[in-house]
């Protein structure tokens, strides 16, 4: 009798120690964070935002190469990532509408490996308050119930440069406003692994009902700016220069596939952010051949 409550001991012990080791690894070693990306002509800023995510605690970056067939490549700027394999290059040279598909390909080629994924630009960099390391934030009890975090923008302004400056965006463009609109905020997603009939048809917003703010509260509704939270948010440099923003339109748009070119639209879009002045409209159509005195009345002396 007493042999059998002895081996029942051991048999309990055991389990227990098996469990916990399970628990171990699922919260320690199998708590891998990646980032999803897609990028055209950013050799730029491909470096800082690599760095960005290395400091960060990201785990990889898998980088889908949306050049054109003899454009540049990634690889001239990021060797040494790509050798040591925190960088991995997917190409999709030359293909047009390729970021929905190549952040679903992602994501389903490697949910089982990563516990979370980050679907950014190159353009985007994730701030954390408080969180030298994204699996800490991501670990906090508040996300227990998360399959989705949403987390707000702020839109960094041109901050009155005209031209290409070799410096980091955060140093040459400090000044930011929060959003492109008033009432509706722009948020990017981060997104839990492992999950089932997940179709990413926007970074921005994926329906589920285990969807939560920054601050890990659950919300079924689309997030607006009323849940921007000034410790968790992400850097959007989206206009960088003058010279920038008419480099981005040219390159075409990876979801739409909208065609090169200026547009007079994109335009009202650049202005309705950064300060109009004349040495700007001077500079666009000189470089565009568009006409754009409707914006010359709106000029800030």
């Amino acid at each position: 009798m007493q042999l059998y409550f002895y081996f029942k001991y051991v048999y309990i012990l055991a389990c227990v120690l098996i469990y916990s080791l399970i628990l171990f690894y699922d919260k320690n070693l199998s708590f891998k964070v990646c980032i999803c990306t897609i990028g055209k002509n950013e050799n730029k800023y491909a470096r800082e935002f690599a760095q960005h995510y290395k400091k960060y605690g990201v785990d990889k970056i898998f980088i889908y190469d949306n050049n054109d067939i003899e454009g540049e490549k990634f690889e001239t700027v990021l060797a040494d990532y790509i050798k040591n394999e925190y960088i991995e290059i997917i190409n999709v040279r030359g293909k047009e509408k390729m970021q929905y598909p190549s952040f679903n390909e992602c994501y389903q080629k490697n949910k089982h490996i990563y516990k979370w994924f980050i679907f950014y630009d190159m353009d985007e960099f994730i701030h954390l308050n408080n969180f030298n390391n994204i699996k800490n934030y991501l670990n906090m009890e508040c996300f227990s119930n998360c399959n989705v975090i949403y987390l707000n923008q702020v839109m960094h302004t041109d901050n009155e440069q005209i031209y290409y400056n070799n410096k980091s965006l955060f140093e040459r463009f400090p000044k930011y406003t929060l959003n492109f609109d008033e009432k509706i905020g722009i948020t990017k997603i981060i997104l839990r692994g492992n999950l089932d009939h997940i179709k990413i048809g926007n970074p921005h917003i994926i329906v589920n009902k285990y969807q939560c703010t920054s601050i890990g509260k659950l919300n079924n509704q689309l997030i607006t700016k009323e849940f921007y939270n000034n410790n968790y948010y992400y850097d959007h440099f989206f206009f960088k220069s003058s010279e920038e923003y008419l480099d981005k339109l040219m390159r075409g748009d990876a979801i739409f596939g909208v065609k090169k070119g200026y547009v007079f639209r994109w335009f009202q879009l650049y202005f309705s952010i950064n300060k109009i002045t004349n040495e700007k409209l001077d500079f666009f159509e000189n470089k565009t051949g568009l006409n754009l005195s409707a914006f010359r009345s709106k000029v800030i002396k």
